[in-house]
């Protein structure tokens, strides 16, 4: 206990360094030197949460947890959370550190890394599990899908939480085999907006069924969301805990559950149909949880994504929204729910963790800004890839600039924008890390 003690003591002044130099945003260096001093630190700290709920998946983990931690937050529960989405032992040993021991909290919701959720397991049991899609992401850190879906298998079956799975996924769903389960899905999605398209161009992913024969399906809502089944040996999407439906607005969603023999309406202040799936799985484990359906309704409504997932800031007088970008599904579902009328920013890296490989930008459906109605401004190290393939994607040259540095480019755009004129930063991780950091009017 003692080295404990000592790696809280230190990761504490580590991180009152890293503030007061503002040399980054002190979200996993603390936990790193934590981890270097007591290896089994997590496991020291597992004592102190009466519950843990993990989050994990492909897109969705830093909103569905945000959520989830705020509707707890709101029930009067003591609630230690990565807040920020550093996702790996570090900066889940982070936010420990920086909270322990004054306190005893009544839940942790931890989000994690798809390939570090094992390694999580091997110091930290948890009671639940909510997993929220599976899509192709950074192909040379997690290789296949199959291989993020057995990373992912290997967890489980390691500690057996309790699962939150998300049935519209046919990946996501083959988790719960054998296994104690609930899900949640859709049974109908609206669109009800003008501004946001209802199809992608974005090449979708071919599933087999466990017997090898195709996936078919009744309705697909995005990728291979949706309600599939085998033709062959009639495998289907398994029945809901929490049947859902959806109307999708320009800048809103509005989502009605079915549980236990009970309808409850939500409005999810959160754009596209995307973010309305990681509302569903914050909301059925708060459901699940018995929290008061007005607790839930307020939280749900008044929560405000933060760090680049639908965030809002006024930079040089300009509303902007910045949604981050990190693989082909999610960047085309963005895609569809950026307005054209305002000004683009697309700034793209391909450090580690954006991973190196690029080539999902040919995947992606940047067809979708074909008709922007002002100059695209590229950035970022691979902004000159960006412009490549924003040619190829139909837009024409006289309306794409590359500026490299992100601040410069963030800077020309807002102070010449109209002052009236709205921004969109689509940024990969580390370009969101950078922006995060800089400071604006």
């Amino acid at each position: 206990m003692l080295r404990f003690y000592t790696a809280i003591i230190f990761s504490r002044l580590i991180y009152a360094l890293i503030k007061l130099t503002k040399k980054s945003g002190g979200t996993s260096f603390a936990g790193m030197v934590a981890l270097k001093i007591c290896p089994d630190f997590l496991k020291y700290c597992r004592k102190y949460a009466f519950q843990v709920a993990t989050i994990t998946g492909t897109n969705g983990k830093t909103t569905t947890s945000g959520i989830l931690a705020h509707i707890l937050e709101n029930d009067n529960n003591r609630v230690i959370h990565n807040v920020k989405g550093a996702n790996m032992l570090t900066g889940i040993a982070n936010a420990f550190s920086l909270k322990l021991p004054c306190k005893r909290f009544d839940y942790a919701v931890l989000e994690s890394d798809e390939a570090y959720l094992t390694k999580l397991y091997d110091f930290m049991s948890a009671d639940f599990l909510i997993v929220t899609n599976l899509f192709r992401d950074q192909l040379d850190r997690y290789g296949e899908l199959a291989t993020t879906a057995g990373f992912i298998q290997n967890a489980i079956d390691k500690i057996s939480p309790v699962l939150f799975l998300n049935a519209d996924d046919p990946l996501v769903a083959n988790l719960g085999r054998g296994k104690e389960s609930f899900y949640y899905g859709f049974e109908n999605v609206e669109i009800c907006s003008d501004k946001h398209k209802t199809s992608s161009h974005a090449p979708s992913e071919v599933f087999n069924c466990i017997c090898g024969e195709k996936l078919e399906y009744s309705k697909q809502f995005f990728a291979q969301q949706g309600h599939y089944y085998c033709p062959k040996c009639g495998y289907k999407r398994p029945d809901l805990t929490f049947s859902a439906s959806a109307k999708i607005y320009d800048n809103y969603s509005q989502i009605q559950i079915n549980y236990d023999d009970k309808t409850y309406d939500f409005k999810v202040n959160l754009i596209g149909l995307y973010n309305a799936y990681n509302a569903l799985g914050a909301i059925s484990f708060a459901l699940f949880s018995g929290i008061p359906y007005e607790i839930i309704y307020k939280s749900v409504e008044n929560y405000k994504s933060i760090f680049g997932r639908t965030e809002k800031r006024i930079i040089n007088g300009h509303e902007t929204l910045i949604q981050l970008i990190k693989n082909p599904t999610g960047a085309s579902e963005v895609l569809k729910t950026v307005d054209t009328n305002s000004n683009i920013i697309i700034a793209i890296n391909d450090n580690y963790a954006d991973g190196r490989d690029v080539s999902w930008l040919w995947d992606a459906d940047f067809e979708q800004l074909k008709n922007t109605q002002k100059t695209i401004t590229v950035s970022g190290i691979r902004a000159k890839d960006m412009a490549v393939r924003l040619k190829y994607a139909g837009i024409s040259t006289d309306k794409i600039k590359v500026e490299e540095n992100i601040k410069t480019a963030i800077e020309t755009v807002s102070q010449t924008a109209q002052s009236d004129e709205k921004i969109t930063i689509l940024p990969t991780y580390t370009a969101l890390l950078k922006l995060n950091k800089m400071k604006f009017k």
